[in-house]
């Protein structure tokens, strides 16, 4: 196959350049010169080699001007389009510095929700623990409340340690201060304003951008004959187009705290919806109390009006948490808020009822009961206005709920008497003292000693004849009493 090839290149080269004879006359004397295939065919390239360059040398110097223009064009070009790729890469750097600084204030602002939510659970544990403190020692009984029981032991408390109580079902942290309430016209303010600066690292903020490519100019025939040659002398890298930029680790990272503090509020939620059935719970067993001692709803009712309420009606879907747009959450507190401030109050009045006896021990028995009796005097059935207590003599007799003293001394049958205005309607009256430790305007605590133990008036022996009035009624002190004895358990 080789052989044949060079045969037939060899006899096309024969065939194309054929020997030739050059003659030359000269004083009658004739000369000639043979010219071979090969010697022809070496002419023919030398030949064509020169007249391509001389083609190359006249192009050069003819239109060197232009080439070097169109040279520069594509160098301008070139810059250019680095120079739109850099400022495309610093765009997404500020687009990227942006996204960080937003993620940045979604995770505070999510965290600042979070805090006021705590605050306002706090808020509520406080005022409980404030309420069951009230209550503590009421008719002699404890007053705990099985949600709140303390871990460890020790005195009832909402909190201890800084922690919640473990029926909650999470941990509460105790902020500075608990939010309010605003109008939904305000612009919602942080519930507590950050301390420190961001660990996140923020990039500076760059040049401005640079302008992208210029638009396109029409070029002549000759512009684009001469470019076209100036690009196959001086062939260029074309530039490649700009990466894009990887998700950021940081965004990532944020978004995921972001959600995780999100979902801590969200437990906040079931927290303050736990609290609140258990202020509820509270509630009905405070009002079970009132119930015990007849006080009904409309007498509750009778006495918040005597103390002088109202106001305007505002609906609660026009009112929110300051910092908290979490709605749901906003409801429950709310809620949680109203019946904290309704155990605030019933719990207020009830520490003014008096639940307790004014005498404790076991030197001390219990000798007449409230109603009718056979009177120890005329021998006729008569109606007892109180009970007795039977003791020894100059024993202490103590209040039975905190008051005023609004009558200290002798009174008639009563003999040497004490009368306590508890407010809220509730009076009562300790008789047959045998010397008064207080007098009128006195204040006073439950426990606080008005007087000895004794016989004055009309009494058949050392005693002290106990009496409860309510709403200028007298009522039962055994009611009362055994109330307290039975509160809240």
């Amino acid at each position: 196959m080789p052989d044949s090839l060079v045969e037939r290149a060899w006899a096309w080269l024969h065939a194309t350049f054929p020997e030739r004879q050059v003659y030359i006359r000269s004083g009658g004397r004739i000369h000639f010169f043979s010219f071979g295939s090969t010697l022809q065919a070496t002419c023919a390239g030398l030949t064509l080699i020169f007249l391509g360059w001389v083609a190359f040398a006249s192009v050069n110097v003819i239109f060197k001007d232009r080439i070097i223009a169109a040279k520069d064009h594509r160098f301008q070009q070139m810059q250019g389009t680095y120079e739109s790729r850099v400022a495309d890469l610093q765009l997404s750097y500020d687009e990227l510095n942006n996204a960080l600084v937003s993620a940045e204030d979604r995770f505070k602002s999510t965290a600042d929700e979070l805090e006021a939510k705590q605050q306002g659970v706090a808020r509520l544990l406080g005022q409980k623990g404030v309420a069951d403190a009230r209550l503590a020692g009421i008719g002699g009984s404890s007053v705990r409340s099985p949600a709140l029981e303390p871990v460890g032991g020790g005195a009832p408390s909402a909190m201890r340690g800084g922690m919640a109580d473990d029926s909650l079902g999470t941990d509460v942290v105790p902020l500075r201060a608990a939010p309010g309430f605003t109008v939904p016209s305000a612009p919602p303010a942080s519930a507590s304003s950050g301390s420190g600066a961001s660990e996140l690292s923020v990039m500076p903020q760059g040049v401005d951008p640079q302008p992208r490519t210029s638009g396109p100019t029409k070029a002549s025939f000759l512009d684009g004959t001469v470019t076209w040659f100036a690009r196959a002398l001086f062939p260029s890298e074309r530039p490649q187009p700009p990466l894009p930029l990887p998700q950021s680790p940081a965004l990532r990272r944020i978004a995921a705290q972001t959600e995780r503090v999100k979902q801590l509020g969200n437990s906040e939620n079931r927290v303050l919806a736990s609290l609140d059935r258990s202020i509820d719970a509270r509630i009905g067993d405070v009002q079970s109390v009132f119930r015990r001692v007849g006080m009904t709803e409309q007498t509750l009712q009778r006495q918040e009006r005597a103390g002088g309420v109202g106001g305007p009606v505002v609906s609660l879907a026009s009112v929110r948490l300051r910092g908290v747009a979490d709605s749901r959450f906003t409801a429950v507190y709310e809620d949680a808020l109203a019946h904290s401030s309704l155990l605030d109050a019933l719990s207020t009045e009830l520490h003014h009822v008096p639940l307790t006896t004014p005498v404790h021990g076991a030197q001390f028995e219990f000798t007449s009961g409230f109603g009718p009796r056979v009177d120890p005097f005329t021998g006729r059935v008569a109606f007892h206005p109180g009970v007795d207590f039977a003791g020894p003599w100059g024993s202490t007799v103590a209040a039975t709920a905190p008051g005023v003293v609004v009558w200290a001394g002798a009174r008639g049958g009563y003999g040497n008497m004490v009368e306590i205005d508890h407010g809220y309607g509730f009076h009562t009256r300790y008789g047959h003292l045998s010397s008064i430790l207080v007098s009128a305007g006195t204040r006073v605590e439950e426990g606080t000693p008005i007087g000895k133990m004794g016989s004055t008036g009309r009494s058949t022996g050392p005693h002290v004849h106990y009496e409860v009035w309510m709403a200028d009624s007298v009522r039962d002190p055994g009611t009362f009493i055994e109330a307290g004895r039975n509160a809240l358990e």
